[in-house]
Formats: C-alpha cells, structure tokens, sequence
C-alpha cells in the first residue's frame, strides 16, 4: 500500500521543481548584528510593557534566543524585521550584539511555505521545532490554522496545541527543546496559568521524574484547589461588598451626601465624604462634632 503522502493535498500547489538549495538557504539559522537590522514601520504594534521587557532580556541573559527572530534582507548589508520585535529589544537589553535569524527575501513567500511544510515532516523535530515553524506559516504566510492544519494534514487541535507551547516561559521551551520533559508533559502545563507555578512544576518534573500520567494528576489538583480557593474568595468578597454597600447607604443618609468606600483586595480602602460649597463641609464637621458629644 502506498505510504499517503504526509503534506495533504496542498504541496503540489505551492511550488513546482523547488530549487533545494534555496530550500536550504531559507532555513538556516544565521547571527545578525542587531544594528543592522531596522523594524518595520508597518508594524502596528508600538507599546511594548518595560517590566516584562526586562524580564524577557534576563531570561536571554541566562538561557539565549529559543526563537529566532524572521527580517527580510534590504540594500547594502542591512536588514528589516518581519517579526520578533520584542525578542529583538530585550536581546539588545541584555547587551547582545547578534541576534539568531532567519532571513528572507524579498519576493520568496511560496519557498518559505515550502520549506517551512517540509522541515515539518521531519522526524527529528522536537515540538518547539513544530511550534515555531507552525508559527512562522501563520505570521509570514498569511495563513489561518485552519489553513494551516490543511497545508501539514494535521487536525486544527494538534496545530493549537503546538502553538499554545510557545506560550509556555522560556526554561520550559528550552526543557522541551533538549527532550527533558515531552509533549504531553507540556500541555499539562500549559492548563496552569501562572507562570511561576509552571516552572516551579517543571522543575517538580525532572526532580521526581514524573510520567505525562503522574503530571495530568498533580495539575488536575492543584487546578481543583485554586478553583475552590478562588470561589472561597469571591464568597468571602461578595459578603464584604454587601457589607459595605449597607455602610455606604447609612453613612449616604447620615452626612446627606453621596458617601464613597473604596477598599482594595488586602482589605486596605478609604471613606470619602464629598462636599461641593464650605458651607457643606460646616454640615459635615458640625456632624462630627454631635458624635463626639
């Protein structure tokens, strides 16, 4: 029986008689001066958060680019971002001068599909490998996941999957990257939200060396408890805000003005009496004045 062919019906409509060697050359990873490489002034993102630029610029001080980033090559040696802009700022942060690299050309779209599909195929990918290849088609390709997962053969859930790795904090990325921890380790992390739990999690992993089963069961637990410890809360906020609603509307009544609690998630606030003339805050004080007597 023929082996069916792993690229879906969408290859033979991307390319015909593909040069290998350009394959190739789309493909390398290559260090690039970070000076030389301008952003691009369509991209409509501008504001990027300074406290988690730091954070991303410390992790590539201690563990390097787990992604590199996509720019297209311009005149005289220099070079455009396409995208990876964050990455790039906190590389230069961390006082890197190269930065890893793929880089395009001008007009080779249907090779980087291409190439990009059939380095997918590849047995010896490990599932950051996918992750970003499957992320690489979507952002430069223009495709959507569901034009995707026709392009690779794969169900538009496994496509997901391997994209929502990359959310996962760059110590994990990089376990996954050296085989420390597998797939299906990975996604039991990725139903944590809280990205020091993660790690502290993964790191629970290598140290007990738990099995994708022994994981499911530890994060199912600790996803019951925040659930329940998070409605204990919600409760627990709910009987106060009722609480200080009645304040609220007997202190309304008592100084004839629209009184204001304000309290924070520690139990810290304030009581705001408005007043709009002096003779208004005569009133108030004159009100005080009664409950000292």
């Amino acid at each position: 029986m023929a082996r069916k062919n792993a690229l879906g019906r969408g290859l033979g409509a991307l390319i015909d008689d593909a040069d290998k060697e350009k394959l190739e050359k789309l493909e390398r990873i290559t260090e690039v001066e970070i000076e030389k490489i301008s952003v691009n002034p369509f991209q409509p993102r501008s504001n990027f958060d300074k406290e988690a630029l730091q954070e991303l610029a410390s992790s590539i001080r201690e563990l390097g680019i787990i992604q590199p980033i996509s720019i297209r090559e311009m005149e005289d040696g220099f070079y455009q971002l396409i995208t990876g802009e964050r990455r790039l700022k906190a590389a230069a942060m961390a006082g890197l001068k190269t930065i890893p690299a793929y880089i395009r050309t001008a007009d080779d779209q249907a090779m980087l599909e291409l190439a990009l599909v059939e380095n997918i195929q590849r047995e010896d990918l490990d599932a950051i490998e996918i992750a970003i290849s499957y992320h690489r088609l979507i952002e430069e390709c223009n495709l959507t996941q569901e034009n995707l997962s026709e392009r690779v053969g794969k169900k538009r859930s496994t496509v997901a999957n391997y994209l929502r790795l990359l959310r996962l904090p760059a110590e994990i990325q990089l376990g996954i990257r050296e085989r420390k921890i597998t797939m299906g380790h990975a996604r039991s992390l990725i139903s944590i939200d809280n990205p020091e739990e993660q790690i502290e999690l993964y790191y629970q992993i290598l140290r007990n060396e738990l099995s994708v089963r022994q994981t499911e069961d530890l994060v199912r637990k600790l996803v019951t408890r925040k659930v329940k410890s998070d409605d204990k809360i919600r409760r627990k906020n709910q009987q106060l805000n009722e609480t200080y609603q009645n304040l609220q509307k007997q202190l309304s009544g008592f100084f004839s003005a629209d009184i204001q609690i304000r309290v924070n998630n520690k139990g810290k606030g304030k009581i705001v009496i408005p007043f709009e003339t002096p003779e208004d805050l005569e009133k108030i004080i004159e009100l005080f004045d009664r409950l000292k007597a």
